[in-house]
């Protein structure tokens, strides 16, 4: 689809009066993707009325691939990338087994396998729309499975999991309310809400993630730095040894237990 230069700047001027921070990046992200000016118009005023780029579009950049997002599903976020990164900077070099917790779109697990070039996945959400993008983003790279944390995953992966994910929710129930528009009016709660500081998710992923894990495998959870310390404290008491490792420049915590080898 073809559009005038007056049209391009009526998009960027429609965007930039609703507040969007980044007008030009999203229409461009529009007009690339629209068919028609009539869907062109269409996607501006779905952005204008608030609706979050990602489901206007139905898919979301992360780590360089292109994601399948529903509306209402947890849209990654750049942040996360560092977990991402820090799980493939403790992969073993051979062959991993790898399980992506609380998966949402199934992006983290699926950029990890990407990456790393080898892995096999299993991914895991209580949400049926998560799971749907799961399944689709994931393909045959991997197994995904509906229902609650490790609950659904085959009984012989237990005790053998090198690299296991968790993007758990971690917002406390008393700051779900101040959270950006677009995430508390258009994503589902249950991937926002940790409990009331925020922890509830983490402690059962923590208290069975020894079980699940291989000698040497390592738990990575993504958290904030207020709650960093807490999260290696559950770490640490279930015998896991534990690292707390931030990003500055992507404004990113995750914290690593690693099961002893002996």
């Amino acid at each position: 689809m073809k559009i005038s230069d007056v049209q391009r700047v009526d998009v960027v001027a429609k965007l930039r009066d609703s507040g969007c921070v980044f007008a030009e990046e999203e229409a461009e992200l529009f007009i690339s993707t629209a068919k028609t000016v009539d869907e062109l118009t269409y996607m501006v005023d779905r952005r204008v009325a608030g609706l979050p780029v990602e489901y206007i579009l139905g898919w979301a950049e992360f780590c360089g691939l292109r994601i399948t997002i529903e509306s209402g599903v947890f849209v990654p976020r750049h942040r996360t990338e560092f977990l991402v990164q820090q799980a493939i900077a403790v992969a073993p070099p051979s062959r991993n087994i790898i399980v992506d917790l609380c998966c949402g779109t199934g992006a983290i697990g699926m950029a990890v396998v990407t990456l790393l070039g080898h892995g096999e996945l299993y991914a895991v959400d209580i949400d049926s729309a998560a799971i749907r993008c799961a399944r689709d983003n994931i393909g045959n790279r991997g197994r995904v499975f509906e229902g609650d944390l490790y609950e659904p995953l085959p009984r012989e992966v237990l005790g053998h999991v090198d690299i296991l994910i968790a993007n758990a929710p971690y917002v406390p129930t008393d700051a779900v309310a101040m959270l950006p528009q677009e995430a508390r009016l258009y994503e589902s709660t249950i991937a926002l809400d940790g409990g009331y500081d925020g922890l509830d998710v983490q402690r059962r992923v923590i208290a069975e993630a020894p079980f699940w894990l291989a000698p040497g495998g390592n738990l990575i959870i993504e958290t904030s730095r207020r709650q960093s310390e807490k999260t290696a404290e559950l770490l640490t008491r279930q015998g896991l040894t534990t690292q707390v490792r931030c990003s500055e420049d992507m404004e990113a915590t995750v914290v690593i237990g690693t099961k002893p080898t002996v």
